[in-house]
């Protein structure tokens, strides 16, 4: 049987390029997107494989009518992909309270409706696979970019808690951790801070610089990408965290490095809060 494959964010990016390979290798795809325009070529080319669905997953209604709609066409879901997200730069003084309350909204709570959406068609089926597209910056994070971690590191924490909830019902959970990829992220699909504080020229302006300079430039390739995303999906024993990239792969290592320097340090006094053995 084919896998059903249902991807948010498909409009460019990562999204478009892993469904247009998902659907080359015979899956049956879903295709959210806000504007379904964006994934006319993709349809026209799969049409009997592939569905479109209008998607903005801070609207619960159309959550609800995508997931009637795929369940209707293709009866099951198998795979469901959360990859529709946005960016947001500045410091965090800088930053304005409505765009950061915006960029978690779509960010985490956007996915986790939609995923609270798919979990009964998974429990009944007791079988499939999520798919969380978080970020390096969900384990590591930098100037400029506090916010969009933030959205970033509950997912992972999200990610890692419905995992465990869900293996006893035969669904496996993956955090996606890319770096920086050749995608519109850092371009246009980020605002950012419209004020800035002298103070912090040094820190998040000077982040927020390079990477915007940086754009169209990354050293991530989406098509591998995609191709890392088919190859974990197809596995027997997926990750829990995946990570896309050398930067994120060094990031993360340096990042344990960091922690358990921290952690050693500081042991004594960490065991040491608690109520002496013989008081226990």
């Amino acid at each position: 049987m084919s896998k059903v494959w249902f991807i948010t964010g498909t409009s460019s990016g990562i999204g478009k390029e892993l469904a247009q390979q998902v659907l080359a290798a015979g899956y049956q795809v879903a295709l959210g997107a806000r504007n379904t325009n964006d994934v006319a070529d993709i349809l026209a080319a799969y049409p009997e494989t592939a569905l479109t669905v209008t998607l903005d997953v801070t609207k619960e209604d159309e959550i609800v009518s995508s997931v009637n709609a795929i369940t209707s066409k293709f009866g099951r879901i198998d795979v469901l992909v959360n990859n529709a997200g946005i960016g947001y730069f500045g410091s965090i003084e800088e930053s304005e309270e409505s765009e950061v309350r915006r960029m978690f909204e779509i960010n985490f709570f956007g996915l986790a409706k939609l995923t609270n959406q798919v979990l009964p068609v998974m429990r009944a089926q007791r079988s499939g696979h999520i798919l969380n597209v978080t970020s390096i910056l969900g384990l590591v994070s930098y100037p400029a970019v506090g916010f969009y971690s933030a959205t970033k590191f509950a997912v992972d924490g999200y990610t890692e808690s419905l995992s465990k909830e869900v293996a006893p019902l035969g669904i496996k959970v993956t955090a996606i951790a890319p770096s920086s990829f050749r995608t519109d992220w850092a371009g246009r699909s980020a605002n950012e801070a419209p004020n800035t504080i002298e103070d912090y020229k040094a820190t998040a302006e000077a982040n927020k610089n390079n990477i915007r300079n940086g754009s169209g430039k990354q050293a991530g390739d989406p098509v591998r990408a995609a191709q890392a995303i088919i190859k974990v999906v197809e596995s027997e024993n997926p990750p829990l965290r995946l990570l896309l990239g050398e930067a994120s792969y060094k990031g993360a290592n340096n990042k344990l490095t960091t922690l358990k320097a921290d952690y050693d340090a500081w042991a004594e006094t960490s065991v040491g809060a608690d109520f002496p053995k013989e008081q226990a």
